[in-house]
């Protein structure tokens, strides 16, 4: 495992280069929904962020609470990134994921029914 307060800047530079991720919520009935997504990571903050639209599947799951996790891999390098997860839909919570998402990948389209999934990181896996 590597230390979410102090994860090293092997970690820090491969969540910050362009990968692709998969995230992981889950279902009223308890299985997992995985879904391609790109996301960004705030490491002071220690939030994963990925934007989304309102009825997603993936953000009906998000609103339930519980424990996400978003997973890169690049050949050998992988990380997972675990933790509580919440629903914002506040306009300050989504433009704040949106920042993060045009600065790693690009400006996405503008959509009314924006919102924005959070995982409060508590555990990283993996060997960057």
């Amino acid at each position: 495992m590597i230390d979410p307060n102090d994860p090293g800047e092997a970690v820090l530079q491969f969540l910050t280069d362009r990968h692709l991720a998969t995230l992981t919520t889950l279902r009223a009935n308890g299985s997992p929904h995985v879904v391609a997504v790109g996301f960004s990571y705030s490491p002071t903050e220690r939030i994963a962020r990925v934007i989304t639209f309102a009825p997603s599947i993936k953000a009906r799951n998000a609103a339930r609470g519980g424990r996400a996790a978003v997973c890169q891999i690049d050949g050998g390098r992988w990380l997972t990134l675990e933790g509580e997860v919440r629903l914002v839909t506040d306009a300050a919570g989504v433009a704040t994921a949106v920042e993060g998402y045009a600065a790693r990948y690009r400006q996405p389209h503008e959509r009314d029914d924006r919102v924005a999934i959070e995982i409060a990181v508590d555990r990283i896996m993996g060997r960057a």
